[in-house]
């Protein structure tokens, strides 16, 4: 019985995939068109202020947690965090390397924002500009998690 609701269930995700990803270009119910400017964040330690997250200081914690599957926000310049859950054309990858490639970058964004239970959720459809890392926060707090 179990193996067969599996099967049926592997069944419909194969099915279903091609339609869901075709469907993936057009913005979902309730979004609202948005262009975003700010540092791209791991979702993680700036959410949970484990330890200081932002800057050169974070780089590279912040590209491990984006390639340990962490999600990758953008912090506006008015603190507010947007959780990417895609950029561009990209619709297979959680950990997408153009997201690698600009972290702890100050970037704007065009995109879809969908708000839901209070998180601001993001499909990247442009990166209008990257000012590469602006936030040079090294010197004053040591390299994360590595200490100075």
């Amino acid at each position: 019985m179990v193996k067969r609701i599996a099967a049926a269930g592997l069944l419909a995700a194969l099915l279903s995939g091609p339609f869901l990803l075709a469907n993936a270009a057009t913005p979902p119910a309730g979004s609202t068109r948005v262009k975003i400017t700010g540092e791209l964040v791991d979702t993680f330690c700036s959410v949970s202020e484990i330890m200081f997250a932002y800057g050169t200081a974070h780089y590279q914690c912040a590209v491990w947690c984006a390639v340990g599957g962490v999600p990758v926000s953008i912090k506006a310049e008015d603190g507010e965090f947007y959780m990417v859950l895609r950029i561009e054309d990209d619709e297979e990858n959680v950990v997408n390397p153009k997201l690698l490639k600009i972290q702890a970058h100050k970037a704007t964004v065009d995109g879809d924002l969908i708000k839901r239970n209070g998180v601001n959720y993001l499909l990247v459809s442009k990166v209008a500009d990257d000012k590469g890392i602006v936030n040079l926060t090294h010197d004053e707090n040591g390299v994360v998690p590595l200490g100075n």
